[in-house]
């Protein structure tokens, strides 16, 4: 950022010092933010000003009739742009007359043309003109942006200038306020490497005269994205090419930063959406060529939460057919709605922000696991990136972009790259918020390079598909208890479920009182009967379950399951020195709370194989179990298949410790520096 954009950010953020009596901290945007907008379009229409207000004169004295030109049409021609200001008052005009400040700002307001009305409604100018007129800050708020201080001319700030002063401006009010370090800008170096690698390959098919591309982002926020892909088009491709922005975008104000900038570079603000990319899509069954974002983390997705498990029932008729992940982490969603944008046939490409939590988050079955599952068995994704940690304005973590595609080269099917461009960065001079690391371009061109090269290398690894994935299995051992009818276990049997449910009758018996009676009087048999057994610690339980029938027939207490397995529960204590215990067909019952584990065996690998390798020699009568809520729900194969992208694992170097003589040479040279200080003191 040079030192003019610098100056202009101050400056304009000092208009804090202004309203700082007035509006909270964490309110300061609600007067910055649309100031510095207005102030924008006011120096965009001044050179065309008069010709639009005589436009509007002859509109405003001649009989209106069908034969005139759309008079919306007439002005936008005449200002220049998509959007123009028929009121006689600018900001300069505003300053004439302090006395009727707030009813002629409103009559400046209300001049502008319908697509800025919408962005004005969207920072609820109304209410902060009220407040700020009320606390005579009205005029000096306008003063200060009309000022010669700064100058806001498209002459003197180009729109991607000015997108660095909005970005900025934005991470500052969001450092006031605390906001998730999820909800973040993505710097431009960033933007730029994403889109160069995202057309890297279609340099050709987007190089044909009248070329027509669509990009997309549903988490467009102030359309940085969205910008940096034209001008990457247009300057760096084709220039002749017809690109076409479409966004959604969720939080007022970026939504409104994001609209007026459209407005101004001439794009079709239409196709700007306002609201959920989720339950509010704003382009319904529409697809795209090229889809990027950098969606927020770690952000809970509760206010969409039925929308969201109503449409992942639809299956494959909704967008999020693949899983939900954890409430509190909407980013994978955010991946299943840009695969939904898709062509269906191979033309589109993908690139996404996240951080580490979409790579392995969730066990086999669990939403993540079966949303990654989904991605890479339908063979999208081709590339995922590591990169450097401190790029971003509000945190400092490391991020990866994810590269999609249905469009997936011959060579590269079933195929997945890894690169490690962690260390591409050099330090910034001076750090803003939490970024200290910056990209710069020779690294933008390193990285795509390897991504084209797609060679391995210390930096690039090259994956089959189902080397990420695997079978969970469950590996159970035998139960083994030992049984004695101390007191203090006989008393563990009022905490099971069993005996307890014996004094709660069900809805459908007529006398409950009667029956409450009863379960109390078989209570007291049970006790009764496991008193009467040998005072002795049975190390089988055949034998125990034996003894225990004949002592609760004695009682007249049939013996059913139920009830002597509750008794087995409260009255055993686990024994590795006990028989196994076995059911009533004779198969061994497994300890699940102790003794169940679960292992992890690569897709490649053959279950048993894998067993009779890794787990028998050290766990000695263990088994896979094979009930069937252990089995994979899609193809009832032993073991639930899960796919996880363990990415440092895949670039771990081993570094062999020091050895023991160096170290006590270090320790030497510690003492000789402490006497040599302790001498230098004493002297």
């Amino acid at each position: 950022m040079n030192n003019n954009l610098e100056n202009i950010i101050n400056f304009i953020w000092g208009t804090a010092n202004l309203i700082r009596d007035v509006y909270k901290k964490s309110k300061f945007a609600d007067v910055i933010l649309p100031f510095t907008i207005l102030r924008r379009l006011d120096c965009v229409l001044e050179p065309t000003k008069d010709e639009v207000l005589q436009k509007y004169a002859q509109y405003a004295t001649d009989e209106y009739d069908q034969k005139l030109p759309d008079p919306s049409n007439v002005l936008e021609s005449a200002s220049g742009y998509k959007f123009y200001n028929t009121s006689k008052y600018t900001f300069e005009i505003l300053l004439e007359d302090p006395n009727n400040i707030k009813d002629n700002f409103k009559n400046y307001l209300n001049g502008f043309s319908p697509n800025i009305q919408e962005i004005i409604e969207r920072f609820d100018l109304d209410t902060q003109i009220k407040k700020l007129a009320s606390n005579n800050l009205l005029y000096k708020v306008i003063e200060r942006f009309a000022g010669d201080e700064i100058d806001l001319h498209p002459e003197s700030l180009s729109n991607h200038q000015m997108g660095y002063i909005f970005e900025e401006l934005i991470r500052r009010f969001n450092e006031q306020s605390n906001e998730n370090p999820g909800d973040h800008f993505t710097p431009r170096e960033v933007i730029e490497l994403m889109v160069n690698i995202l057309m890297s390959k279609d340099q050709d098919e987007l190089s044909n005269e009248g070329k027509i591309v669509t990009v997309y982002d549903p988490a467009c926020g102030s359309g940085g994205m969205l910008t940096v892909a034209k001008e990457h088009i247009l300057k760096d491709i084709n220039p002749k090419a017809n690109v076409k922005l479409y966004g959604q975008e969720i939080n007022d104000e970026t939504y409104a930063i994001c609209k007026s900038d459209m407005i101004i570079k001439g794009e079709d603000e239409k196709n700007i959406k306002f609201g959920s990319s989720f339950s509010k899509d704003g382009l319904p069954k529409m697809e795209f060529d090229y889809i990027l974002s950098n969606p927020p983390y770690g952000k809970e997705w509760k206010l969409d939460k039925e929308f969201i498990k109503d449409e992942n029932k639809r299956g494959s008729a909704g967008r999020f057919m693949a899983g939900l992940p954890n409430i509190g982490d909407g980013q994978l969603l955010f991946l299943q709605h840009m695969i939904s944008k898709m062509h269906p046939e191979e033309k589109t490409r993908i690139a996404i922000v996240f951080n580490g939590a979409p790579l392995f988050t969730a066990e086999a079955g669990g939403g993540e696991s079966e949303i990654r599952r989904w991605i890479i068995e339908n063979d999208w994704l081709e590339t995922i990136i590591a990169m450097p940690d401190q790029l971003f304005y509000n945190t400092g973590i490391y991020t990866y972009i994810w590269l999609l595609t249905n469009k997936k080269e011959k060579e590269k099917k079933e195929k997945i790259t890894l690169i490690k461009a962690t260390d591409f960065y050099e330090k910034m001079p001076k750090s803003f918020g939490k970024k200290r690391h910056k990209i710069k371009n020779w690294q933008i061109s390193k990285i795509t390079e390897l991504y084209l090269e797609n060679a391995e290398s210390k930096d690039v690894k090259v994956f089959d598909s189902s080397d990420f994935g695997y079978r969970r299995i469950v590996i159970d051992q035998p139960l083994r208890m030992n049984f004695i009818n101390s007191e203090d276990r006989i008393r563990r049997l009022s905490d099971q479920t069993t005996f307890q449910n014996l004094i709660k009758p069900g809805k459908k018996v007529k006398n409950k009182d009667n029956a409450i009676k009863e379960g109390k009087i078989k209570q007291k048999m049970i006790i009764k009967a496991l008193k009467a057994m040998p005072n002795t610690i049975y190390y089988d339980y055949e034998k125990f379950e034996s003894d225990l029938v004949v002592e609760l027939k004695k009682v007249g207490v049939n013996p059913l399951a139920g009830i002597k397995k509750a008794i087995r529960d409260a009255i055993g204590v686990i024994d590795e020195k006990a028989k196994p215990i076995v059911d009533s067909k004779g198969n061994l019952i497994p300890d699940v709370t102790n003794l169940r584990f679960y292992e992890k065996v690569p897709l490649k690998e053959d279950i048993y194989e894998y067993f009779d390798r890794e787990v028998a020699p050290y766990v000695h009568n263990a088994w896979i179990s094979e009930q069937k809520d252990h089995r994979d729900p899609k193809d009832g194969e032993i073991g639930k298949i899960g796919y996880e992208i363990n990415f440092n694992q895949y670039f771990f170097t081993y570094e062999p410790p020091r050895t023991l003589e160096e170290i006590n040479q270090d320790l030497k040279n510690v003492q000789k520096e402490i006497l040599d200080l302790l001498g230098e003191v004493t002297k």
